[in-house]
């Protein structure tokens, strides 16, 4: 089994820029969609308590950029557990192009997450639900406490 969830895209055409490369602004877009696609398929539990008062709140997003896409492109993007602390995540991400030769690593990013509960004016930190540190155990390999 592969220590990272992976999320299968396909470049489309308004994702590019006038110049035809990916904006750069898409990299993070995926990152966020990676992320609710595991939700879906690995923490369902996590994503009921997200209709009642459970918040992911985003700190932090970056991503470091090795080689232009362009439309049509297929893409790997695999997210890892990096760290895990009381009430904080922090996600790696890779951006795999995949080609007839083979796979090119074209990007990678992070992404810093906190735990929050309570009303939107009272909103407070709380622990990692069990669920989602449950889901996160296959993808933690090597990950900082």
């Amino acid at each position: 089994m592969e220590s990272y969830y992976e999320l299968r895209h396909t470049v489309g055409f308004e994702e590019t820029n006038i110049v035809g490369n990916v904006y750069y602004v898409n990299y993070l877009r995926w990152q966020g969609r990676c992320r609710e696609m595991f939700l879906r398929d690995r923490a369902p539990a996590v994503l009921a308590d997200l209709q009642n008062d459970l918040k992911l709140f985003t700190l932090k997003v970056d991503c470091e950029f090795f080689a232009e896409i362009t439309a049509f492109d297929e893409l790997a993007i695999r997210m890892r557990l990096l760290e895990l602390a009381q009430t904080q995540l922090e996600f790696g991400f890779d951006y795999v192009r995949m080609g007839p030769a083979g796979e090119t690593l074209v990007a990678r990013g992070t992404q810093r997450v906190a735990c929050m509960r309570g009303p939107n004016n009272r909103t407070v930190p709380t622990r990692i639900p069990e669920a989602l540190e449950r889901a996160l155990e296959p993808y933690a390999v090597g990950v900082r406490r």
